[in-house]
């Protein structure tokens, strides 16, 4: 104990390590801890849990209230809204007290042929329908393992083999089990070291996965056939280059193999026949559109008018993507370097406002997931022709996109989710889309004692220091005035074109009930508003993100919005890089910070290649290795390297032992060094899942504590303690 009655924080003893690289030379005196396997280091982290555990002993209460809520308001008993398949519907329950999904299934009782067989059954949340089939219990799988993870599941195309692949450590290193149902045994195929997404071909008898490297990176695409010896699987592809990610599915017609290889800033597609007469190959790939040209797309083959033709979403001039139509056997003859010599028919033309995301072919149209104005948008494309159509909802600052449903079904299913109001589940027939009908709701997330109009959600605009405007999505209770006097959490991420969209969260519903303003800043380097916001945010200009958010927190401030003396920063993962970045940029402004799984010794990760992934980041953040402007840029703010001697604010590192994305090591280092070099006495802890991955722990229950945890922490920190 300290002479003020604080508990005494771990010491990393400080063993120095000399990095050069280009003639700039770093003594890191903490890198011994990224020994995974010592038992100094794994005590030490025991320590750090203890004195985290000691530190915010008098939050307890706090968590507990917190965690109890989200369970309170959270329906323990759910179950998903079913999706037809064959003659069958699957859905997903919770059952009270689960921590994990049970997969199930119930007949269909009217032919697919009939519009009526695709209005989904209504099932009770409570009880086991008649007929019902378990497909698979995951919570009973887990009880077996420490950490348990389901990565995907398929059901073979007779609906009589069930697959799914599991993550027993947190590695994201997953294993495949497939199961008879009608015998309820497990097949003896067990492949492992694989990705999560795995799906049954079209003959039910072979499946499509991939394998991981050493470095966890996806690099070998493989078909395996049930039965036969792993030695035996046909190899679709190997990609060597290490700063590819390679994946693999089936087409949405099931008619294809689309391989895929690709990272931020290019992709290379190839297509696989599993049916005649395509004009294709069909015993080899075929590369569509070559890694030389440096585009990135995404591809569906279609047929049109009975005419082989390919559905290209492509950046090739337009930033924001284009959606044109191609005909098939122009790729016959190898690859080409761009779509302009395709002879393109354009379905929707590149804009400087609206970013085409994604999209999916159901028969008759192409059904487009799109970004504007930072909501997500869906967008349809009638293949027969005629008008662009989209769906119309009267609320403002939701987000839609669609749910894939299989291939041929007449129905449009929706996911709108709000930053206030309940996740919600829209359908509507194609044909009444054409009409102009109205999309009708089929399924409501329940959630108990909770009125959407109880809160607030705006949207607000900072100018930033080099005149961009960020949008801010700005949540609070209506009882919160939002006059200056209110504490706030601001949250952020701005990495890898991923937008922070609207969902409601339950962690932050308590924070608003709390009198907290809850305050998304929407940075450059996520893809809110197109390709040139992620640009903007990335490489030699990532600063922007740090400098962004923290010119949003000041606008805040100065808009007499919040109480500039009590506010909290939130971030995760790219998001944690983003909070250290910020805890040193700005220490003053923020009075506590968490740092969820986060990224905050980049340079040391990205400078080597045999770490997990990060060869694959290069694209995102440049090559130290090679490009000394890279290099010095990233030093420039990888928060490690930049911790000086100031007063820094109450900081919490979560991470996880078993993480493969951001090593565990990174934050023991910075909290280390934190300790080290702050001049304040705010306490610095390091909480460390020691059983857990990316995520954390495994279990919706262990999630919900986790989140209790974190705005525990910030609201101790900012005086929100006592509901409103």
């Amino acid at each position: 104990m300290t002479d003020a009655g604080m508990p005494t924080p771990p010491t990393a003893r400080k063993e120095p390590h000399r990095r050069e690289v280009h003639g700039d030379v770093f003594i890191d005196n903490y890198e011994w801890l990224r020994e995974k396997e010592s038992p100094e280091v794994i005590a030490h982290l025991e320590a750090e849990n203890a004195y985290t555990e000691a530190i915010t002993a008098e939050q307890a209460p706090l968590r507990e209230a917190i965690f109890g809520e989200i369970k309170r308001r959270t329906h323990e008993a759910s179950v998903t809204l079913p999706s037809r398949r064959g003659n069958w519907w699957y859905f997903s329950r919770m059952i009270e007290g689960g921590q994990h999904p049970i997969f199930c299934r119930i007949a269909a009782s009217e032919p697919a042929a009939a519009a009526v067989g695709w209005v989904p059954p209504v099932l009770d949340a409570d009880i086991v329908a008649p007929g019902e089939q378990v497909l698979l219990d995951a919570n009973t799988e887990s009880q077996l393992h420490e950490f348990y993870a389901v990565g995907s599941i398929d059901i073979s195309p007779d609906g009589e083999l069930f697959l799914h692949t599991e993550d027993t450590t947190g590695d994201e290193r997953y294993t495949l089990r497939v199961r008879n149902l009608a015998t309820g045994e497990w097949l003896a195929d067990s492949l492992r070291n694989i990705g999560p997404a795995v799906e049954f071909l079209p003959d039910g008898e072979r499946i499509v996965y991939t394998v991981i490297d050493e470095s966890w990176r996806p690099h070998e695409l493989r078909v395996h056939r049930l039965g036969d010896s792993e030695a035996n699987d046909l190899l679709l592809w190997r990609e060597d280059d290490a700063e590819m990610w390679l994946g693999g599915r089936l087409s949405d017609d099931r008619r294809f193999v689309i391989g895929s290889a690709g990272n931020s800033e290019l992709d290379e597609l190839q297509l696989w026949p599993l049916v005649p007469g395509t004009g294709l190959r069909e015993d080899a790939m075929t590369t569509l559109i070559a890694r030389d040209a440096r585009l990135r797309y995404e591809v569906q083959p279609v047929v049109v008018d009975g005419r082989q033709q390919l559905a290209v979403l492509h950046h090739d001039g337009q930033p924001n993507g284009e959606l044109v139509l191609v005909d098939l056997e122009r790729f016959a003859a190898g690859p080409v370097a761009s779509t302009a010599e395709l002879e393109p028919i354009v379905l929707i033309a590149g804009s400087d406002t609206d970013r085409l995301l994604s999209f999916s072919y159901t028969g008759d149209y192409l059904v487009v997931d799109a970004m504007r104005e930072a909501l997500p948008q869906v967008l349809v494309v009638p293949l027969a022709g005629g008008e662009l159509l989209q769906p119309q909802f009267a609320e403002e600052l939701i987000g839609v996109s669609h749910r894939e449903l299989e291939f041929g079904a007449p129905v449009l299913r929706l996911e709108v989710d709000s930053w206030v109001h309940p996740s919600r589940e829209f359908e509507i027939e194609f044909a009444a889309l054409e009409r102009g009908d109205v999309p009708q709701l089929r399924h409501e997330i329940e959630v108990r004692d909770y009125r959407a109009a109880d809160y607030v959600a705006r949207r607000e605009w900072a100018v930033v220091g080099d005149g961009t405007r960020v949008p801010i999505t700005l949540l609070h209770h209506v009882r919160t005035p939002l006059d200056g006097t209110a504490p706030a959490i601001i949250y952020g991420y701005g990495s890898y074109e991923i937008s922070m969209e609207p969902a409601l969260s339950l962690p932050v519903a308590s924070a608003l009930d709390r009198g907290a303003v809850f305050a998304v800043a929407h940075i450059r380097g996520g893809g809110e508003l197109g390709r040139r916001w992620y640009e903007d945010g990335k490489k030699a200009k990532k600063v922007n993100s740090f400098t962004d958010f923290v010119d949003a927190t000041e606008h805040l401030v100065a808009a007499g919005l919040v109480d500039g003396d009590r506010l909290a920063a939130i971030g995760g993962s790219a998001g944690g890089l983003l909070m250290g970045a910020v805890a040193n940029l700005a220490p003053e402004r923020y009075r506590a910070i968490v740092a969820q799984v986060p990224f905050v010794d980049a340079l040391t990760s990205i400078l080597d290649p045999e770490l997990p992934l990060s060869a694959l980041e290069w694209e995102e953040w440049g090559n130290p290795i090679t490009d000394p402007e890279a290099y010095a840029t990233i030093k420039s703010y990888s928060p490690y390297e930049n911790i000086r001697a100031v007063r820094y604010p109450q900081i919490a590192a979560v991470t996880s032992l078993h993480d493969t994305r951001v090593l565990y090591v990174e934050p023991a280092k910075w909290v280390a060094k934190l300790r080290e070099v702050t001049t304040g006495s705010e306490p610095i802890v390091l909480k460390t899942e020691m059983h857990g991955g990316h995520g954390g722990g495994s279990g919706r229950y262990q999630r919900w504590r986790d989140r209790a945890w974190d705005y525990a922490y910030v609201l101790h920190a900012i005086g929100a303690e006592q509901l409103l």
